[in-house]
């Protein structure tokens, strides 16, 4: 199975998390979520492959949070994964994908415990 990463050339942690998997002889597939935003499906899958609810994935310092009115504690998880496909910039990065598990790249070297 091919193991995906959700990037963000800009993003350092991003770049370094993508140098740690070719270092390990892993070429991933790349895809740049900025540029081919995901849908709310693939967000909902990408949480239950987290294990995490939608407010753990979003990025809470960028102006588009408060924009977007995500300070709103009220809002349910539906709210929140529409906002992040409207505003992909508030999905936190990168992400690694290996199957059927996922994990988020902060610190990069957390992605290492599902390659293996």
């Amino acid at each position: 199975m091919a193991i995906i990463i959700y990037h963000n050339p800009r993003c350092s942690k991003s770049r370094e998390t993508l140098q740690l998997l070719q270092d390990r002889g892993i070429e991933p597939e790349i895809r740049e979520y900025l540029k081919d935003v995901p849908s709310a499906a693939e967000i909902n899958e990408l949480l239950s492959k987290l294990g995490i609810g939608a407010r753990d994935l979003l990025r809470t310092k960028e102006a588009e949070y408060k924009e977007a009115g995500l300070d709103d504690a009220s809002l349910d998880d539906a709210a929140v994964i529409a906002a992040m496909t409207q505003y992909p910039k508030l999905i936190e990065r990168p992400i690694v994908i290996n199957g059927a598990r996922a994990r988020i790249g902060r610190p990069p070297e957390s992605v290492l415990e599902i390659l293996e």
